[in-house]
């Protein structure tokens, strides 16, 4: 089988970077690949803005006619290459279905929700592996009805003839510089090899040892009695039945086949991490990183302990309290999970103290893209500094697909 490969909600090419392994780009600005996967189609587009910051930086690294800037619920899905991964990390939303009014058109989900362009590209292009990253509160969602999205999504996969693993991972955890915590799904067709293959093992083996994930991210062995088990058929004839009535608790690892969960509580292996310290700039940061008088006073106050008396929508007075944070982050640690605001004047930005200046900023969008693991460099594309810490607070950690990629590659090699 090819190793070909669509990337939807591409961003700036993080599965890319990590699955083909690219460390740096040349003197065009084209990336330099290094990996055995083959790219044929990736969809980027960006609803909130005219500009497409991300695509454009997509594009400059990886020019292709087949790099899609088009809303992927027009993309007639029947166009789309064929190909044998598709891999994206899409946004977390309420994915509630419900029947329509005339009760003939089956079931629909919750309009613009992109979930449902996924499963509907699934469904035409019987896509043999499937490789999605999300924020690890999926399987918490929505805070009403506990697990009822995932499983939304996992009767989805299970109905469309897939069997999956997923587990939650903390990058530094497994010697990476962020602590970012993400769940990541690697789902298979039943007409893989790699399927006839797996169902040979109990849900406790793939968990501990024989899966995708255990290969790479070391778990301490977990015991059977300890794992949960929860079937999307039998109590529920379809999607609505999971959407009105499921409730249960996802742990963060688990298995998926025909349509019988497995899921429990596991326990990292700890790897050393990298820490700030061996990626900040030591020499030559720009004066304007550096906090003024005023800012430095913002930043302590925002990182302050504190209680605030607040009124809610129905006129109800409460206490909103924060506990302090260290005045700057410490370099000898990973950074905090990095997010769309970095850079602003936000209790969430990272503040360092300079390694050599010793004196507070920022961090720059260089050690920033360093924190993702991206090659140096890579969102300086012609957008503004401001949209490249964001993009590298909406951006997945790419080590991490890159070690994934590691077994995926294993895994198509092998089938027929």
């Amino acid at each position: 089988m090819e190793k070909t490969v669509i990337e939807l909600f591409a961003g700036v090419g993080g599965f890319r970077i990590g699955l083909n392994n690219i460390e740096r780009i040349d003197k065009n600005g084209k990336a330099i690949e290094n990996g055995p996967f083959t790219f044929v189609w990736a969809n980027q587009w960006e609803p909130s803005t005219n500009a497409q910051h991300a695509f454009d930086c997509y594009n400059l690294r990886f020019p292709s006619i087949h790099n899609s800037n088009v809303d992927i619920a027009k993309v007639n899905k029947k166009d789309i290459p064929n190909h044998s991964l598709l891999c994206g990390g899409f946004p977390c939303q309420d994915y509630s279905v419900a029947h329509t009014l005339s009760k003939s058109k089956g079931i629909e989900g919750k309009k613009g929700v992109l979930w449902w362009q996924i499963n509907e590209i699934l469904k035409i292009k019987n896509t043999p592996f499937v490789l999605l990253e999300n924020v690890d509160r999926l399987i918490k969602s929505p805070a009403k009805q506990r697990g009822r999205d995932f499983a939304i999504m996992l009767r989805c996969f299970s109905d469309l003839g897939y069997a999956l693993e997923y587990r939650v991972i903390n990058a530094a955890d497994y010697g990476h510089p962020q602590r970012r915590r993400r769940i990541y799904i690697f789902a298979y067709k039943n007409t893989t090899s790699y399927y006839q293959k797996m169902k040979q093992y109990t849900a406790l083996e793939i968990i501990n040892s024989k899966g995708v994930f255990a290969k790479q991210f070391l778990i301490a062995k977990i015991k059977g009695e300890n794992i949960k088990n929860y079937d999307l058929y039998k109590n529920y004839k379809d999607l609505v039945a999971i959407s009105d009535n499921f409730k249960a608790a996802f742990e963060n690892a688990g298995y998926m086949i025909d349509g019988k969960i497995y899921t429990v509580k596991t326990a990292p292996i700890i790897e050393k991490p990298i820490i700030l310290d061996d990626i900040v700039i030591k020499t030559g940061v720009d004066e304007h990183y550096f906090l003024s008088e005023t800012r430095k006073n913002k930043f302590a106050y925002l990182r302050s302990s504190k209680k605030i008396e607040r009124t809610d929508a129905n006129g109800h007075h409460y206490l909103y309290s924060e506990g302090a944070m260290s005045p700057f982050d410490d370099l000898n640690l990973p950074a905090r999970t990095m997010l769309t605001s970095e850079g602003s004047t936000n209790r969430s930005t990272h503040i360092i103290q300079d390694p050599i200046a010793h004196d507070l900023r920022l961090l720059t969008p260089i050690e920033c893209e360093r924190i993702n693991q991206f090659p140096d460099n890579w969102t300086n594309s012609g957008m503004p500094e401001k949209r490249r810490y964001f993009m590298m607070g909406n951006a997945l950690v790419c080590g991490i697909i890159k070690k994934i990629g590691v077994e995926i590659n294993k895994i198509i090699e092998e089938e027929k």
